[in-house]
């Protein structure tokens, strides 16, 4: 991969206030997952690509990563950074609402990671449930949303995000069908592991 290409990538989204991943919990998720052979990904939230450009380390020789992006912009440069690490073989930007695009995959997926709108959490991850296997691992990322979700914050604005985001975690807590586990990195980070 084109190193330089790849720093400039970075640097433009943090000068613009376009949220990528934080370089703790990616540090934390390469230890993982690092030349893990994953054959699918599935990543709801692009942004510009960041993610899914080092999510293309964990993939098999043949895998591949669909991942989701609303905004048609964001999707458009999202495209532009894949194509010019030349990973457009390997990661597919699916463009639209992920409430209306996840319905209609039915792949099994060995990772699905999450950073989308924080009120969808509780359905992104029904719908990660649907299209997992046994081994599949599911991260959402952002889980303790600057704080609020572990305090007793109840403010307008943010209320509903904080409620379902509780809500993801009871859920995935409380599945008998995953192993879960919460970590305080970067700005909470659930893995759930389908046994």
């Amino acid at each position: 991969m084109d190193e330089v290409k790849f720093q400039e990538i970075k640097k433009k989204a943090i000068e613009e206030h376009i949220p990528i991943i934080m370089d703790d919990t990616l540090e934390y998720l390469n230890k993982i997952f690092l030349n893990s052979n994953k054959d699918n990904i599935l990543e709801i939230g692009t942004a510009v690509g960041y993610s899914s450009i080092c999510f293309s380390k964990f993939l098999s020789k043949k895998g591949t990563i669909d991942t989701i992006e609303r905004d048609e912009e964001r999707a458009k440069e999202a495209i532009e950074n894949i194509k010019s690490l030349g990973l457009e073989e390997k990661i597919n930007v699916l463009i639209g609402d992920a409430v209306e695009i996840l319905p209609t995959l039915d792949k099994k997926y060995d990772m699905i990671f999450i950073d989308a709108a924080k009120g969808k959490y509780p359905f992104f991850l029904n719908e990660a449930l649907r299209m997992s296997k046994k081994g599949s691992i599911i991260v959402a990322d952002n889980i303790l949303y600057k704080g609020y979700v572990m305090s007793d914050y109840n403010k307008h604005k943010q209320r509903t995000a904080v409620r379902n985001l509780r809500e993801y975690i009871k859920e995935a807590s409380d599945d008998p069908r995953l192993e879960t586990e919460i970590l305080e990195i970067g700005d909470g980070l659930i893995i759930s592991k389908v046994i």
